[in-house]
This record gives C-alpha cells, sequence and structure tokens, in this order.
C-alpha cells in the first residue's frame, strides 16, 4: 500500500470505531485488552493519533524528550467518540501538510514521516477490532490491508525491544519461523538469530525456502494473531513444525 493509500486508510478505520462506540455503553469491559473499558480504549486511541500528529507537525529529527501533550480530553465519558472524531480530523490535515516521503526518526524500520501514518492506521484499525468484538459485532479487515499490517509488524517488530521488552528473547540458533497468507500473496519468512530476529527480504520468502515452523492464516486471521487477538490454536489458524520455536515466538512477540 502507498502512503496515501494508509492516509484514506486511517479516516476510514476512525470512522468504523466511532460508529461502533457511538451509542456503547462506555464502561463496556474490553476482553482483548483487560481491565480496559470501551473509554479506556477509546481514550488510549485517540490520544495515540494525537501524539503522532503532533510529532509529524515537529518533523522530529531525534528522539522526543516530553510526551506532554494537550489531549484536550473531555469531562464526559459520553463525549469520547466525538473526541476521537476530532482526533482523526487533526491528523488528516496535518497529512494533507506534510511530506510523507520526508526523513524524520521513528523508533521503527522506516526513517520517514510516512511511517507514523501507516502506524496510527495499524493502531487504529486493531483497537477498532477490539471495539467491535467487546460490544459482539464481526469485526471485518480488508484482506490487501491485513496483509500490509503483517508485514509493518513483522518489520518494525526487532525495533520494539523499549515498550516490548520480551522481544529481547527472540533469539535462537539460526532458526526461521514463516507467516504464510492463504487468501491471496503474502510469505513472510522471519529469522531468529544470536544475535536476534527479522524479517527475511527478497528472495529468501519464497514459498519453496525451507521454514522450522510456519503459521498460515488468511491476512485477517493473521494479522491479529501477531497482535494477540487471537490464539494459534484457533481452528482458522494452521500451525506446524518446531512447537519449541512457536512457543518462544508467540509469549514474546507481544506488541
Amino acid at each position: 500500500m502507498t502512503p496515501n493509500e494508509h492516509v484514506d486508510a486511517v479516516a476510514a478505520e476512525t470512522d468504523r470505531f466511532v460508529t461502533a462506540v457511538r451509542s456503547a455503553d462506555p464502561a463496556t469491559p474490553v476482553p482483548t485488552c483487560p481491565d480496559w473499558t470501551l473509554t479506556d480504549l477509546v481514550r488510549h486511541a485517540g490520544s495515540v493519533q494525537r501524539w503522532f500528529t503532533v510529532l509529524l507537525r515537529q518533523r522530529i529529527q531525534a528522539p522526543p524528550t516530553s510526551r506532554d501533550v494537550d489531549l484536550k480530553l473531555p469531562e464526559s465519558t459520553e463525549d469520547y467518540p466525538a473526541w476521537l472524531t476530532e482526533a482523526g480530523a487533526e491528523a488528516a490535515a496535518t497529512f494533507t501538510d506534510t511530506d510523507l516521503d520526508a526523513p524524520m526518526w521513528a523508533w521503527g524500520a522506516d526513517q520517514h514521516a510516512r511511517f507514523w501514518v501507516r502506524r496510527m492506521l495499524f493502531e487504529t484499525l486493531v483497537h477498532r477490532v477490539d471495539a467491535e468484538l467487546a460490544l459482539g459485532l464481526k469485526p471485518g479487515i480488508d484482506p490487501d490491508l491485513a496483509a500490509d499490517g503483517v508485514a509493518e509488524f513483522l518489520t518494525n517488530l526487532p525495533h520494539a525491544t523499549l515498550f516490548a521488552p520480551h522481544t529481547a528473547k527472540l533469539r535462537a540458533a539460526d532458526r526461521t519461523l514463516r507467516f504464510t497468507r492463504t487468501d491471496g500473496n503474502g510469505d513472510w519468512l522471519v529469522h531468529l538469530r544470536p544475535d536476534g530476529f527479522g524479517l527475511v527480504a527478497g528472495d529468501a520468502t519464497d514459498a519453496g525456502a525451507d521454514a522450522d515452523a510456519t503459521v498460515s492464516a488468511s491476512a485477517a486471521d493473521l494479522l491479529l494473531l501477531l497482535y494477540g487477538r487471537t490464539d494459534r490454536s484457533a481452528p482458522e489458524i494452521t500451525a506446524s513444525g518446531d512447537e519449541a520455536l512457536l512457543d518462544l515466538w508467540f509469549t514474546n512477540s507481544a506488541f
């Protein structure tokens, strides 16, 4: 997907999120985010959007030294859906005024402004799914968008140690773990080494290459699995190969 497609998708996912929670009880528990209510979920999603928007406006070139942001939090929990809409509108306006290909500091692999748009997209999408699941709705995710989310997750996970410290345990003596999409093109090979891990690029991801363990599912199910919203024992997931390697991955890859 292109950066402009990510921009459009942020707006669409924000709208879907707001639609889901607009008339819901703010105190509804969110099972996929233990101890959170819908209010907590919306507050988190809107805060992330506003924080990323500030970073984009500032075009930061180094890690920020402060996270002080005027979140403009509403006084009433019933006003949180409208507040999330406003956060999305502020983000959209900033995207319009930003050269998304401009160099910019990011915690992930892509050191450009577009990193933050893509990251905002999948933060919003996953939490939109959380809201819908909490309300007993069946979430839908566009397959190609989900595949882009799988790629984004696996590309950036090696850089996430600061806020996902267990990823530092994803080490092994040259073991490989493959994630295969079953509803279209998509095949990702992760190499675990003694000094770290990372997504293998290029020809090494060919379907014919051997892997020590393989996980197969639709793009949407792979995305939800990687984010811990689905268990690998679920019927829609097929996992095979080295069980110890699978255990290592899913125990330590929480984002």
